[in-house]
């Protein structure tokens, strides 16, 4: 390693420094004094770190090409970093007040971020598996996190047996993809099926490929361990799932697929569209039926991947601008609709019934009119920014000769506002129950549930630059 490849991974390297120095700080420190603040300094350090990499220019390689660092990465990884900031600023009441706030919490958590740094800068299959398993093996265990409770030790179990079987199908695809293309590095790969058509042997490696990243997204026919890990992890954990490791993972497919597989856009673009199909139908069906929000929301993160997949089957630049877009407004809506999910209490007990939001806006209108904006923009309804979201995605399925996809996707989402429109329906008519009690929201948590809100209406307006950004991101993909 040369002084410049290690200037080009700074970010992560000191990223990983300052977690291996918090863990050593909780444990000298004594573990409960030091779980707050190592919380709060992660979260600072995320913020900065994020700062920092946005004011970054340029494209540069580093490791042999192994790690890139381009504007796709730093779009990324700023997503990222924000995300997990805050989900970390928005839990950290939920987890002091339930004696689950451990200072192994928040450092976990940082060392889940390396990983996903280095997913998003992958350049080589071997750099993509190191990053993915960083990110897994601490995911598996802060699922786990309450260990008095069966639920949350079996939705840690079934995630490690589940993401264990889709790690094997990655290794299986990268040892396939290897042996057809000689070597492991992205812009090797992309040579050799530029030479000619794709190998049967590259096309099944491929195939393995997505199948072990599709998992990591929960798109279907992987998402089985989705609902059950979603409703019994800690509630801020569940938040967390649901954001940043789906931005890393998205991003990983889009550097996999237009990175070493970019000349071949049709034998990935069937793939991911058949993939995108048929996450958004099974997510909107699915959760009609669901009395838990916390399990409602693991259905809706499902349908909302397959609207993303949408965007990157395009195999165009302006379909990866389009799913960047709708990631960035993806994570920003459910960080607002966890920030009241964290809230939702009756009597100091945590409530996920959605039943229990009966009549809510009568004890709590402006909250109840926060999230009735989330709701909608959730659901795509005009004119929040949702909508224009799931227009992006649309129009690139359009654009790139897929309008049979878009119709589908436009389907998928009217059955899916269902569901949504429910809990409006709930907190606004029928008989008031007093489901959880009113006043029990922490002033960081309800700061994010109105910002979220007022970006979901204000942002209509040139959505802050971000489409821009997504622009340029895109253009550094997608040559």
């Amino acid at each position: 390693m040369n002084p410049g490849d290690f200037s080009t991974a700074l970010p992560e390297v000191l990223i990983a420094i300052y977690a291996m120095a918090a863990l050593l700080f909780g444990v000298y420190s004594g573990k409960d004094k030091a779980a707050s603040l190592v919380l709060w300094a992660t979260a600072a350090v995320f913020v900065l770190v994020a700062l920092w990499i946005g004011t970054s220019s340029g494209s540069r390689t580093a490791f042999g090409g192994m790690f890139i660092d381009d504007a796709f990465a730093r779009f990324a990884k700023v997503t990222v970093l924000v995300s997990a900031a805050a989900v970390l600023a928005i839990g950290q009441d939920y987890m002091s007040r339930r004696d689950l706030l451990r200072f192994e919490y928040p450092v976990l958590i940082a060392l889940a971020v390396v990983g996903m740094m280095i997913m998003v800068s992958a350049g080589d299959l071997m750099a993509l598996y190191m990053g993915l398993e960083l990110q897994s093996l601490a995911l598996y265990v802060v699922a786990s996190l309450r260990r008095d409770n069966v639920k949350s030790t079996e939705a840690g179990l079934k995630y490690f047996v589940l993401g264990a079987l889709s790690s094997g199908l990655l290794l299986y695809g990268a040892s396939l993809t290897y042996g057809f293309a000689g070597t492991t590095l992205f812009s090797g790969i992309i040579t050799t099926v530029h030479q000619g058509d794709m190998s049967m042997g590259l096309l099944f490696g491929l195939v393995f490929l997505l199948s072990g990243l599709a998992f990591k997204i929960s798109a279907v026919p992987f998402h089985m361990w989705t609902p059950d890990v979603y409703e019994g992890s800690p509630t801020p954990v569940t938040a967390f799932f649901a954001t940043a490791p789906k931005v890393a993972a998205m991003a990983l497919i889009a550097r996999l697929a237009e990175g070493a597989f970019g000349s071949a856009p049709k034998d990935w673009g069937q793939i991911l569209a058949l993939l995108s199909v048929a996450s958004m139908y099974l997510g909107a069906v699915a959760a009609i039926g669901q009395k838990d929000i916390k399990r409602l929301m693991a259905y809706s993160s499902i349908s909302h991947m397959g609207f993303a997949l949408m965007g990157l089957a395009a195999g165009t630049a302006g379909g990866v601008k389009a799913m960047l877009i709708y990631m960035v407004i993806y994570v920003t809506m459910n960080v607002g609709a966890f920030a009241f999910i964290l809230s939702m209490e009756k009597d100091g007990k945590p409530v996920t019934d959605i039943a229990s939001l009966r009549m809510y806006s009568r004890r709590e209108p402006l909250k109840a009119l926060a999230i009735l904006v989330l709701m909608f923009s959730l659901a795509g309804v005009p004119p929040m920014v949702g909508f224009f979201g799931k227009f992006y995605v649309l129009m690139a399925a359009v654009n790139a000769g897929m309008a049979w996809l878009a119709v589908l996707g436009v389907i998928a989402s009217v059955i899916g506002a269902f569901y949504y429109l429910r809990i409006v329906y709930y907190m606004y008519f029928g008989e008031d129950r007093a489901g959880i009690d009113a006043g029990t929201m922490r002033p960081v948590a309800w700061a994010a549930l109105m910002v979220s809100a007022v970006i979901m209406v204000v942002g209509v307006v040139n959505l802050f630059g971000v489409e821009a950004l997504a622009q340029a991101a895109a253009g550094a993909l997608v040559h």
